[in-house]
């Protein structure tokens, strides 16, 4: 097995982290709208497609908060699995590290798939 640098693991897990706190900030903000239009019409087409939204947000959410807490744990194994120059660790430990990136960047392109379908329905409705 080859030795893996704890820099570049660290960059990513630093890029993953700062881009589920972006969508978490955003989920706030589409929620608010998303409000916004409840309030202002209440028909049941309108509720409907509200609901649905309110759905995947909260799925979203969730999302986020399970990477946010993956990529904590994985942080605090590479940290225990250095070697002893404190630089590198092994290949097999930075595996999971490249699935939560995976996953991170389905759960971004689900994301922005929402959002887009989202604004178009609020550009609609508000």
């Amino acid at each position: 097995m080859k030795n893996v640098s704890i820099k570049h693991v660290t960059f990513a897990h630093q890029a993953i982290h700062r881009g589920l706190e972006f969508y978490a900030i955003e989920l706030v903000f589409l929620q608010r709208r998303l409000e916004e239009i409840a309030a202002d019409n209440t028909g049941r087409k309108v509720l409907e497609k509200v609901e649905t939204f309110q759905n995947q947000f909260v799925i979203h959410r969730d999302q986020i908060a399970q990477l946010q807490h993956r990529v904590s744990e994985n942080y605090e194994l590479l940290q225990h699995s250095l070697d002893p120059s404190g630089n590198y660790v092994n290949e097999k430990v930075v595996q999971d590290s490249e699935k939560i990136s995976d996953d991170y960047a389905t759960e971004e392109q689900l994301f922005k798939d929402m959002r887009q379908e989202f604004n178009r329905f609020a550009a609609a409705w508000l």
